[in-house]
């Protein structure tokens, strides 16, 4: 071989070795986009904590046996940890196994078994935050200080979340670009989320009301007309002197914050209301107002019919209930 077939062989080379580096590095993007950034955050902790138990009891994280797993589960259940937290675990453990192609030991006898009993023996329903209705809304948007930058920017995080029955990482991923205005109010496009995992998009209507001090049309073009806002995040950090940046959205933590700090102020309990309130909120109010089933299902997207029914089933458990009568007093008038 010449020193021009040498050269050649070793651009070869270095070209395949560049194509494969590159090629991993995408594979391995959309691999982490395969799951939330916040999925992959509580991953991360939960294979953390496993760690650390297996450090203490002096036995291998990685590869686990079964026993290892089992032991693990029993001991984090003793402590108070919820089956679907230690659900959470076994997933983020099963990825690290099959990620460094050792067997994973969640689906074994000795752990499905282990899981079945806590299951049975801790299983609880999820604690449900409490629904922020309608007649709530109203009165958080009328406790906020409407001529300041953060109470405008308030106004949009109460009124958008709960008219589109958003959940939290829906609501602060919007951009500009997702809103259509329409005569009859938004079309707000929802690029991902939740219920949409292969991100083919979903659309909510908005609708305007025009007479109302309480529209979300109307408050989310004042908020963006007053913070200046053409491109980027709708949400945005407020810093003081009403400055907000693009780069700054606002996080799913403030969402929460900010429903909790207004329940609080208009007399509720805070610890009971949190982001997901603007979503069951809307649901509730709906289901009261006798809102279709097909339309409670389109602004909601949930993908389960159940669910959304499960919110009109609970406004009328109440309506020609069958003991209507029983124990009346026949006595009175």
């Amino acid at each position: 071989m010449n020193d021009d077939d040498g050269a050649l062989a070793s651009h070869d080379t270095a070209t395949a070795i560049a194509l494969r580096t590159d090629a991993l590095e995408k594979a391995q993007g959309y691999a982490r986009a395969s799951r939330s950034a916040a999925t992959w955050r509580a991953y991360e902790s939960d294979w953390r904590v496993f760690g650390a138990w297996c450090d203490a009891a002096a036995v291998s994280a990685l590869p686990a046996t079964p026993e290892t797993l089992a032991m693990f589960l029993s001991s984090e259940a003793a402590d108070g940890r919820a089956p679907s937290t230690l659900q959470r675990r076994l997933a983020a453990i099963r990825l690290v196994h099959l990620a460094a192609e050792h067997p994973s030991p969640h689906d074994a006898i000795a752990v499905t078994e282990v899981m079945a009993g806590i299951r049975r023996a801790h299983g609880r329903p999820p604690v449900k935050k409490a629904p922020a209705v309608d007649l709530e809304i109203r009165s958080m948007v009328d406790a906020l200080e409407l001529t300041t930058t953060q109470g405008l920017r308030d106004r949009v995080v109460v009124l958008l979340g709960f008219a589109g029955a958003f959940r939290r990482s829906e609501l602060v991923a919007l951009e500009v670009s997702d809103l259509e205005r329409r005569p009859e109010g938004l079309l707000v496009t929802i690029r991902r989320s939740k219920g949409d995992q292969e991100g083919e998009g979903q659309i909510v209507a908005i609708l305007a009301q025009p007479t109302s001090p309480w529209c979300p049309v109307a408050a989310v073009e004042a908020w963006l007309r007053h913070a200046g806002i053409t491109t980027g995040p709708i949400l945005r950090r407020v810093y003081r002197g009403g400055r907000t940046e693009a780069e700054k959205p606002l996080s799913e933590q403030s969402v929460a914050t900010i429903v909790k700090r207004l329940a609080g102020r208009v007399g509720l309990e805070a610890a009971d209301y949190a982001g997901h309130s603007l979503r069951r909120g809307f649901l509730t109010s709906a289901a009261r107002n006798r809102a279709d089933l097909l339309k409670l299902l389109a602004q909601s997207r949930h993908r389960n019919v159940e669910t959304v029914r499960g919110y009109i089933e609970d406004e009328k458990r109440f309506e020609n209930h069958a003991a209507e009568g029983l124990l009346a007093d026949s006595r009175l008038p």
